[in-house]
């Protein structure tokens, strides 16, 4: 059974919304009560079914609006995705990895034939049916990067790693919560992460790289994100901020439940096998508190952690404006009960 894609959209009359099953597998960031920043990486392995961790590249009811919000970004602004010139061997391999995984996890959808170096790739929900040579640019409508990255959710970013640290070379990023591709591009990975409150001080940083430089082939890590964005809008970017910045002072008592979203990114890195690349597919879901507090364990917590966030945090992630009002609706859904350890629902 495939899945049934939404037509929905992320912008202007933003009828986004989650169906009740896409509720109960959502990515809940918090394992308990508070939040401190942390590097909090795992194993990247296969998880419960129905879960989003039940692919290593995940696909759900919201795969097609995306895509098509993908592409008019794209359309508005191509510097969204960027490939310094010697990346192209990285693209290569990420076409090989969305590829293998998505027809290996969704083959109703998605299917790809290989003789030698001739591929043929079917996206059944798009409506593509390619035949191309691997290695051969020439024979794809774009280079291999943004061809596939054009049919995967999410942002994804390729790291070169040179001189003891990764280098943000290439990427493709229409999703992201007010950072830009088009001044990281080139960055090291310490210079990308500078304006992070913190966890610098910390030493979150030191370790995840020293993490990350370490990486192996076949061993993907993955990691959790989060901040709130009001309004069910995917492309929430600095060169954008005009058209989403005014949001913020929108929410009010009566519609905070339907305007304030959680944006969690369950973000990835898989090491690349011919370029030596690192991956960081940054994968962006959202759900909005009436949403969220239908789950009770969720809706608890989401209060507690709202109200003791550090104010580093609460600035950094620009929730200042509207936090009082977002308080007052969770506090409703907070029976002062003991929540379970762990993300998921009870």
């Amino acid at each position: 059974m495939g899945i049934e894609f939404r037509q929905e959209s992320f912008r202007d009359d933003f009828t986004f919304r989650n169906s009740p099953a896409g509720i109960r597998r959502f990515p809940f960031p918090f394992d308990k009560d508070n939040y401190m920043y942390a590097v909090n990486i795992e194993p990247h392995v296969l998880g419960p079914k129905g879960s989003v961790y039940e692919n290593l590249i995940d696909v759900d009811e919201h795969y097609v609006s995306e895509m098509q919000d993908r592409a008019l970004v794209l359309k508005e602004d191509p510097l969204r995705c960027q490939s310094l010139p010697h990346m192209t061997l990285a693209g290569w391999d990420l076409l090989e990895l969305l590829m293998e995984q998505q027809a290996l996890g969704y083959p109703e959808h998605f299917e790809l034939h290989r003789d030698g170096d001739r591929w043929r790739w079917i996206n059944r929900p798009l409506g593509i049916d390619d035949s191309f040579t691997f290695g051969d640019v020439s024979t794809l409508p774009y280079g291999p990067m943004e061809y596939i990255t054009r049919q995967s959710q999410g942002d994804f970013c390729l790291l070169d790693q040179r001189d003891g640290n990764l280098w943000m070379d290439a990427g493709i990023v229409t999703t992201q919560a007010d950072w830009s591709l088009d001044f990281d591009i080139g960055m090291n990975f310490m210079e990308w992460h500078g304006p992070v409150p913190l966890a610098h001080q910390i030493g979150v940083f030191e370790r995840a790289l020293k993490f990350m430089l370490n990486l192996r082939q076949g061993s993907p890590v993955r990691r959790f994100n989060w901040t709130m964005t009001i309004n069910p809008r995917l492309d929430t970017s600095p060169e954008n901020y005009d058209k989403w910045g005014t949001d913020r002072m929108s929410v009010t008592p009566e519609n905070v439940g339907d305007k304030v979203h959680l944006r969690v990114e369950l973000q990835s890195f898989f090491r690349l096998p011919r370029s030596n690349a690192i991956v960081f597919p940054i994968r962006c879901y959202l759900i909005k508190l009436e949403e969220l507090v239908t789950i009770p364990k969720w809706g608890r917590r989401m209060h507690r952690v709202l109200r003791d966030l550090p104010p580093e945090l609460i600035d950094y992630k620009g929730l200042t404006r509207w936090r009082p009002i977002a308080l007052d609706y969770l506090s409703k859904f907070d029976d002062g009960a003991e929540t379970s350890p762990g993300i998921w629902p009870d």
